[in-house]
């Protein structure tokens, strides 16, 4: 059998209502000399039906079925089967662009250098209403600017050479909600990096990606990925290497205060449901504004929680619990009084609105 050029991977698990078009978008791809590696780890609706019928007409599609695990233990699962000098990961969530197999695999074959390369998306609604794109650094100087505080990749859009993912060992399981943060930062160390100014895919945001249980697990997540790339930056030893869990102890035990963990979660969960909003799921970044300033607010700054209970006002006014919201927002004007000025311009504005001008 001869050896396609790139690998396509997708992890799947119980994603019954967007996985035929995530799909269908790999298949339509300009580019065609590729294997489709799909691999469901523990499916409980029709995803296992879905892609066997569709491996029934394209044989491209190879299908695995492995018992239920975390997203990096599949996802490494799906890439051991690779063959192809090239592996491109794809969400089952998301739509590919025609063109994006061939763009990115021609700027890895002209760019010897480079091991990974993602692009620019486009985000879209559960119901594929685009909200739109956003753009990420391009060059591998501006993406190492960005590394030390944020991830300069959306994942479902990379390719990445299979020899830069061997060298690295794949996906560690312990980053579980951060595994691509810290899989693309290891990379990094070994060769330049890059994204396309190019829309490659549209991102589909929907509130069952993420939850505030989920949410505070991906920031220790994050900050490890972020101690574990400055240390080998400085020729140290990776402090997380075996590493089986990230905890908030063993967090601590790195020099990183709870008070610093709180603080970047508050934020990251802010950034969520700013996400949601621009998506039009309301109600479910409302219930992460509850669940967020119902976890506490110790090392948080007070800047923080008042924009918080701001969003939440606002959110309750929309949903027609008028006096629920002046109760929010009393807190908030409590806390930083200088939030009135927005609060009279998001109350008076819609939600949609208030979060654009973020």
């Amino acid at each position: 059998m001869d050896v396609p050029q790139i690998s396509v991977t997708m992890a799947v698990s119980n994603v019954e209502r967007y996985l035929s078009r995530a799909i269908e978008s790999v298949l339509s791809q300009t580019f065609t000399n590729f294997e489709f590696i799909i691999v469901d780890f523990g499916s409980s609706d029709r995803s296992r039906e879905i892609v066997a019928a569709f491996a029934a007409k394209d044989r491209r599609i190879r299908g695995y079925q492995i018992p239920a695990c975390t997203l990096p233990e599949a996802r490494n699962a799906a890439c051991s089967h690779a063959r192809a000098p090239y592996i491109a990961v794809m969400d089952a969530d998301d739509v590919c662009v025609p063109q994006r197999f061939q763009w990115e695999i021609e700027f890895l074959e002209n760019n010897p250098s480079v091991g990974l390369v993602g692009g620019a998306t486009e985000w879209i609604d559960a119901s594929g209403t685009p909200l739109g794109i956003h753009e990420v650094p391009c060059g591998d100087s501006e993406i190492r600017e960005v590394f030390p505080v944020r991830c300069p990749f959306w994942h479902p859009t990379i390719m990445v050479r299979r020899e830069a993912l061997q060298l690295v060992g794949g996906y560690r399981n312990a980053f579980v909600f951060a595994h691509d943060y810290d899989m693309e930062l290891r990379v990094s160390d070994h060769f330049d990096c890059a994204n396309l100014k190019q829309v490659v895919l549209h991102y589909r945001i929907h509130p069952a990606q993420v939850s505030l249980r989920k949410q505070q697990t991906q920031t220790m997540c994050k900050i490890a990925a972020q101690v574990s790339a400055s240390a080998r930056r400085s020729t140290q030893p990776d402090p997380l290497a075996g590493v089986s869990e990230i905890t908030a102890s063993l967090l601590r035990s790195l020099g990183v205060s709870d008070a610093t963990q709180q603080r970047t979660t508050f934020s990251d969960c802010r950034n969520w449901i700013r996400t949601m909003l621009a998506a039009g799921e309301y109600s479910a970044a409302l219930r992460a504004a509850v669940n967020m300033l119902n976890s506490g607010s110790a090392g948080v700054e007070d800047w923080q929680v008042a924009d918080l209970q701001l969003t939440r006002a606002q959110l309750l006014w929309r949903q027609g619990e008028v006096f629920a919201g002046v109760g929010a927002l009393t807190r908030a004007l409590a806390i930083r009084p200088l939030v009135l000025g927005r609060a009279i311009r998001g109350i008076f504005g819609s939600v949609g609105h208030h979060s654009a001008n973020q």
